[in-house]
């Protein structure tokens, strides 16, 4: 299989990794479940490119362990779903029929909406469960593991998503590596693509020409894969969302947070900074996806780093920055984005004002920032800037008050113009109710699928307190409605506003 075989012979480890997983989740989804009981979603685009061609690896491997035969895979037996839009680009349809014509794929092509076409499909066939090529940091990708169920409403069936923990930069590291075709566009400046309402080339790509006509760089030269929605603009509010693409109905910024400390993973200190900062965020708008807690240790931090910074739009790390031998965090940073610790000329005059000759710059371990690609966000209520390195911000806090410091400054750089550009703020409201848990949580799942856009979540303070009901979102008026229909649904009184 030549798919393996590029694979196997690339130098890349992470490609390797990547693969190895993917490729392991797609053959046990095949163990689970027959040929007959699975399908492939393809819509043309990089993503769905490449799991096309895992899946002809995957099956490949299953049908050899089977079998114990090493014959080639002369064609591709997994049902192919297709949705076929009229506001599709032309590229995107013939690379999608160009595609089945040459690796033998029989396509379900399906000119539905996505949530209808599924029930008629699976209503007329045996499927339980589809591979789809859904990314980390996708909108449809909040919640989801690598099998996880549909969602309430929706046709029963497994969402099986083996790249699920892939990057942008991870994707053109398969595409070129194994060297397959993809759609044309992506050689025109295309990063993301949608429909051809709400798709442009991405500006970031654009080249400078003395020729009237712009013309861009492949997608594959973006070097900051976070901005690979950059080519992507809004659509009229009367525009019907295309979902056969990997268009998205809601702009949700993600963040992750970050500790470093033995003395938190001991016991010895009770971590505040984390779950102020992760209310700090929720209220600006952004979603965090995970907050943990890391060792002093170099490694650890550089793949955790690694990880996150691909997966979220802004990580945030505090603790282990100082001189000590246990202050890891920078080194940390550093050997995520492969570069080294290096003096700042600039960073370290700030040191030397702040603690005067004992700052000398190379024996200074604070004076060391993680080469070509540290940031010094200045403000003139802080003794030393923020440091920034591409998506990471790290915070120098140790406590709550210094945390609400760095906050604030942090938040007016950034309406000034910075990188980490805070979304607009949520409206929220919270409902208290003595109700049990049963008798909430049939209503409360209507109530989400009757109001997509606002976040639902429950709590209780203690096992026989009453529930909490927090509703939050963008339009206070969206919020009123969907706690007039939850109230409509119950006698007058259950719930009561909280403040």
């Amino acid at each position: 299989m030549e798919i393996d075989k590029a694979i196997g012979e690339s130098d890349d480890k992470r490609l390797k990794t990547k693969y190895n997983n993917a490729i392991f989740v797609i053959k046990r989804a095949l163990s689970l479940y027959s040929i007959e009981e699975v399908a492939f979603s393809f819509n043309g685009g990089k993503d769905s490119t490449v799991l096309l061609h895992l899946l002809r690896a995957g099956y490949f491997l299953h049908k050899k362990e089977l079998s114990c035969s090493n014959g080639g895979l002369s064609s591709f037996p997994v049902r192919t779903i297709y949705f076929e839009s009229p506001s599709a680009f032309t590229e995107i349809n013939a690379f999608t029929y160009d595609a089945a014509q040459t690796y033998g794929i029989q396509l379900d092509i399906i000119r539905q909406d996505f949530k209808s076409g599924l029930e008629a499909l699976l209503k007329a066939n045996p499927i339980r469960a589809i591979f789809l090529g859904v990314r980390i940091g996708d909108p449809t990708a909040v919640g989801q593991e690598q099998f996880s169920p549909s969602s309430p409403g929706w046709p029963p069936f497994m969402r099986v998503n083996p790249i699920l923990d892939w990057s942008y930069r991870d994707v053109w590291a398969f595409l070129l590596t194994c060297k397959v075709k993809y759609c044309s566009l992506y050689d025109q400046g295309y990063t993301s693509i949608g429909s051809i309402h709400d798709t442009v080339p991405n500006a970031l790509l654009s080249v400078n020409d003395t020729s009237s006509k712009e013309k861009f760089k492949p997608a594959y030269l973006l070097s900051d894969g976070r901005l690979e929605r950059a080519g992507r603009v809004k659509k009229n509010a009367s525009t019907k969302n295309d979902v056969g693409s990997d268009s998205q109905k809601h702009e949700v910024l993600l963040a992750s947070v970050i500790a470093v400390g033995d003395e938190i993973l001991s016991g010895t200190v009770e971590d505040q900074l984390g779950l102020s900062l992760c209310k700090k965020l929720t209220s600006v708008g952004w979603s965090v996806q995970q907050t943990s807690v890391l060792r002093n240790d170099i490694d650890s931090v550089s793949e955790e780093v690694d990880r996150q910074r691909s997966i979220c739009d802004m990580v945030f790390i505090y603790g282990g920055v100082g001189p000590l031998h246990s202050d890891v965090t920078l080194a940390g940073v550093a050997k995520a984005f492969g570069v080294r610790l290096a003096p700042d000329e600039e960073f370290e005059e700030y040191l030397r004002h702040l603690i005067s000759e004992h700052c000398t710059g190379d024996r200074n371990e604070m004076a060391q920032l993680p080469e070509g690609i540290t940031e010094l966000l200045h403000h003139e209520k802080l003794s030393v800037p923020l440091i920034k390195c591409r998506n990471v911000i790290v915070l120098a806090a140790t406590n709550t008050e210094e945390l609400e410091k760095e906050w604030e400054c942090l938040t007016e750089l950034t309406k000034l113009g910075g990188s980490t550009s805070l979304m607009e703020l949520y409206a929220s409201r919270r409902l208290m109710t003595s109700l049990t848990d049963v008798e909430v949580a049939e209503p409360l799942s209507k109530l989400g699928l009757e109001f997509p856009d606002i976040y639902l979540g429950c709590y209780r303070k203690s096992r026989q307190g009453p529930i909490i009901i927090c509703l939050k979102g963008k339009d206070n008026a969206r919020i009123d409605s969907a706690v007039e229909a939850l109230r409509k649904k119950f006698k007058e009184g259950v719930f009561v506003d909280m403040k």
